[in-house]
C-alpha cells in the first residue's frame, strides 16, 4: 500500500487527485515476497482466455515459480485508480525479482517501507 501511495504522490504536499504527481518506484527482491496465513496455496487468481471454457485458475505459489514480479504488480495495480491515470501510474512501477536493477544511473533513493506513515 505504501508503494501505491508513493506512485500516486499522496506523500507530497502538492498532491492533486487528477494529476500524476507521484514518483517512479523500483521494487527489488519480489521473489522473496511472503503472504500471511494460507494465502500462498488457498488464494486463487482467475483469468479467462477469451474462448469458451477458457477460465484458468492459478495460486500465488504458481505465479511465484513462473513470474515472481506478478504478485507485486497485481497487488499495486489493485490499489490504483481504474482510469487512464491509473494506467499511466502503473508504468511508473518497476519490479525486479532479484536485488539487481538497471536504474543505478538515475540515483534512486532507498526507502524503508516500514518507516513511512
Amino acid at each position: 500500500s505504501q508503494v501505491a501511495k508513493i506512485l500516486r504522490g499522496k506523500n507530497k504536499p502538492s498532491y492533486t487527485p487528477h494529476v500524476d504527481c507521484g514518483d517512479y518506484v523500483i521494487v527489488v527482491n519480489a521473489d522473496k515476497v511472503k503472504l500471511t496465513g494460507k494465502k500462498m496455496t488457498d488464494k486463487v487468481y482467475t483469468r479467462h482466455t477469451g474462448y469458451p471454457g477458457g477460465q484458468r485458475f492459478a495460486t500465488p505459489a504458481d505465479y511465484l515459480a513462473k513470474k515472481p514480479t506478478f504478485l507485486v504488480e497485481k497487488a499495486v495495480k489493485g490499489m490504483l485508480p481504474r482510469t487512464r491515470l491509473g494506467a499511466v501510474l502503473l508504468k511508473n512501477l518497476k519490479v525486479y525479482a532479484g536485488a539487481e536493477h538497471p536504474h543505478a544511473a538515475q540515483n534512486p533513493k532507498s526507502i524503508k517501507l516500514n518507516e513511512i506513515k
